[in-house]
């Protein structure tokens, strides 16, 4: 008799938990995903523009690269349907650094260490809910010892430097972090 009572409540559980589930599921008004990005049911397509190098130093790939990079992370993470143009989230902007300074001088006046900075300027709109809206500098860098053939590691840091910005840009575009 007891193990007819724990069979007919642990029923009860599982229907009650169920039940709560379903109405906190179907009341939610945004998206979450196991990538962090949060995005209103509402919002179902991303166009990205390609981002112009206006930097005074110019890397020939990297306006190709970021662009395609940026659009690669919103299409393998978020269930959101490129489109060419007036996405629902939509992303235009410039590269507008690109330098290689000094950054640890030694006793004889040379650069022990150089760094790779990169800035790019992003316009993020939400057509849906304009208080995600921003338009900002992302600036990121990566550090490589000055005894380097630049020309040999540039090409890595530079995915390097592009992958910081992009999780930059998407927290701030969809994680809302």
């Amino acid at each position: 008799m007891e193990m007819k009572k724990v069979k007919v409540m642990f029923r009860r559980y599982i229907v009650l938990l169920i039940g709560v589930s379903t109405i906190f599921s179907s009341g939610c008004k945004v998206q979450y995903s196991f990538t962090g990005a949060s995005i209103s049911p509402d919002v179902k397509t991303v166009s990205i523009d390609y981002f112009q190098n206006l930097a005074s130093l110019v890397y020939p790939q990297l306006s190709s690269k970021f662009t395609e990079a940026l659009k690669e992370r919103f299409i393998t993470q978020t269930s959101l349907n490129a489109v060419k143009e007036y996405g629902d989230l939509q992303f235009s902007g410039q590269i507008t650094g690109y330098g290689v300074t000094p950054i640890a001088i030694t006793g004889n006046e040379t650069a022990a260490q150089s760094r790779l900075t990169i800035s790019i300027k992003v316009k993020f709109e939400n057509t849906k809910d304009k208080t995600f809206n921003f338009d900002k500098t992302f600036t990121q860098f990566e550090n490589f010892d000055s005894n380097l053939d630049f020309s040999s590691i540039e090409a890595e840091k530079v995915d390097l430097i592009i992958a910081k910005i992009i999780d930059e840009i998407f927290n701030n575009s969809v994680a809302n972090w």
